[in-house]
Order: C-alpha cells, then structure tokens, then sequence
C-alpha cells in the first residue's frame, strides 16, 4: 500500500473541498467572521424566497404562528442562522409580503428576527421601549395587517427588561417620564396580586410585571384598534403575546386563558 506524505493529504483535501464550493450545487458554504473564514453545510443557510403576495394570502395565521414557534426553537438549539441577506434584499426592493407583525422592545438583546430564526421580508418589527401601545404603534400594526397582508401580531416582552424597572422604581426623567406612564398599569395590576418584594430588585416581580404589560397591550389592541379586533374576529389574524427568556433564547407563548 502506498503511503502519502500528510502535507500532500490535507493539499487534496482542502482542494477537493474548495472545487465543491465552485461546484454548481455546492454542498458547502464559505462563510466570514471577525474570526476568518469557516465553512458550514449549506443546508444552514436559509435560502427560501421572498413571499409573494399570493403565496402570503394563503397563509392560515395558526400556521405563522407554528412556523415562528418551529424557528424559536431552531434558535434554542444554537442552530446557524446565516442568510442569502444580498439575494434577498435584491428581491425584497419592490415589494414586501411578511407573514407576521411583532411588537418588540427597544432592547438591543433581543434579536428578534434571529430569535424566530427569520430572514429579511419575513417580519414586520416595531421596537419601541417597554413593547408599549401608541397611536404610532397602533397604525403601524393596523398598516402591517390591513395593509400588507401579516397574518400574526405577537406582542413580545422579555426578561430584565430596563423599561418595566424603571417603571416599578417610577422614574421621573425627560420624555421617558410619559414613556413609562403608559407601563405604570401593569406595575399597578401586578403588584395586587404579587405575594413577596414587589420592588425592581426581585426578578419574580419584574417578571409578573413584564407578563402584565404584555397581556394589558393586548387588551389595548383589541379595545383601541377596530380593524384589528374585527381582523381577528373573522379570522383574517390572530393576536398573540409571549416572553422572551434571556438566558434559554425561549419564547413562552400566552395560553388564551392566560390572556384573560
């Protein structure tokens, strides 16, 4: 048997490896970080198309909703997200077809088109600190919906959540002050039902407080917004709120009895 020297094994390797990337349907994909290049499967790297607006119309909201608790999940795993982003910008520039709408936080720890492990075109995402309701936040869903065609509205709040402590410590400062007037509520609901510190620095009550503002933005949706209250009632939509946790990357979806 005839014995190759190790440098001449790892020069066919690499190039056999660098004729698959050149190949027409290539098996793997060279990516590059701050750290160099690697190279992942391709079939990590999310390639499917731009929604048209047919393909939207058929969409069935429990379905979105599935879809995005499927990527949660992806993201969960640690699974690669990696993006065809060039290729999907080019075919997103005339027109967009999102499948959902979500009312975010302000927070630059929640990613949340990587969270749903979601690329461009997919998601509608209003961030505004403390994922609160305004007449901006309230025509933009309506816009997002009505409008464009998203099947779901999530309101997602999340863990250590900056805005929702300010708010239980009533913080009085510029513009913010108005800010967390409109969180104030929910301080107010949870803390009459919260047995314990009801103070910024226990996490359960933080916690029962993010949980409130999300179920009471909810209810704003519902009462402040006829086209989305008569949206959802036929079907055309549904209206979801969940929490998003830091440190497992889970999104925990509200139960409807959970939402009452």
């Amino acid at each position: 048997m005839k014995i190759f020297p190790l440098p001449l094994l790892l020069f066919t390797v690499v190039t056999f490896t660098a004729c698959q990337q050149k190949s027409h349907n290539p098996q793997t994909v060279a990516v590059n970080n701050d750290k160099g290049s690697v190279t992942i499967d391709a079939r990590d790297v999310l390639t499917s198309d731009i929604l048209t607006k047919e393909e939207q119309a058929k969409l069935k909201p429990a379905d979105v909703l599935n879809r995005m608790r499927k990527g949660n999940q992806d993201f969960m795993e640690d699974n690669l997200t990696v993006r065809n982003t060039t290729e999907r910008v080019r075919k997103a520039a005339l027109g967009q077809y999102p499948k959902a709408v979500v009312l975010s936080c302000l927070d630059s720890r929640v990613p949340v088109e990587d969270i749903f492990h979601s690329g461009i075109g997919n998601l509608f995402v209003a961030r505004v600190a403390g994922n609160i309701i305004n007449d901006d936040i309230l025509g933009s869903l309506e816009y997002s919906c009505k409008v464009s065609g998203a099947k779901l509205v999530l309101v997602l709040g999340h863990e250590y959540c900056g805005a929702i402590k300010s708010a239980i410590d009533d913080v009085k400062l510029g513009n913010i002050t108005k800010l967390l007037a409109k969180i104030r509520p929910a301080v107010i609901s949870a803390r009459a039902s919260f047995h314990g510190a009801a103070v910024s620095s226990n996490p359960a009550f933080v916690e029962a407080v993010c949980d409130e503002n999300v179920k009471l933005a909810i209810r704003a949706l519902r009462s402040r917004s006829p086209i989305l209250k008569e949206m959802e009632a036929k079907g055309e939509i549904m209206i979801v709120g969940g929490v998003y946790d830091m440190e497992s990357g889970k999104v925990e979806i509200f139960t409807a009895d959970q939402l009452k």
